[in-house]
């Protein structure tokens, strides 16, 4: 499994289509067996689940994300794990112990010059 979480400071970043990093984790047997920050070049939006998918993850984890990266990563067989917050690697053990808090509905909409994420 190889598992990706946006990335800022140690936190999870809230916005996947803005992220300028991900940290990604390779795990065997329920545990992380290495991790590093990758940057993503300055791709953005529509882009990222190509980068991902290239990196070989399988797993996302992160904030807010768009109804349409949410697509590309299905139709690439991503999980998507939306809704989290917090520290990304007490997040990815959450995921592996099983109890990770995520909100599958969440879906971000862009109005104007914000953003605004929702159910």
């Amino acid at each position: 499994m190889k598992v990706a979480v946006t990335y800022e400071n140690e936190q999870v970043f809230q916005h996947f289509g803005q992220t300028s990093e991900f940290k990604i984790y390779d795990v065997e047997d329920g545990k992380v067996t290495s991790s590093k920050v990758v940057s993503t070049g300055g791709k953005g939006h529509g882009s990222l689940a190509g980068f991902l998918k290239d990196a070989g993850v399988d797993t996302v984890i992160c904030g807010g994300i768009g109804g349409g990266a949410k697509t590309a990563l299905a139709e690439l067989n991503i999980r998507v794990l939306p809704g989290v917050s917090g520290k990304v690697d007490e997040q990815v053990e959450s995921l592996l112990a099983g109890n990770l808090v995520y909100d599958p509905t969440i879906q971000c909409s862009h109005h104007g010059e914000g953003h605004k994420c929702h159910d």
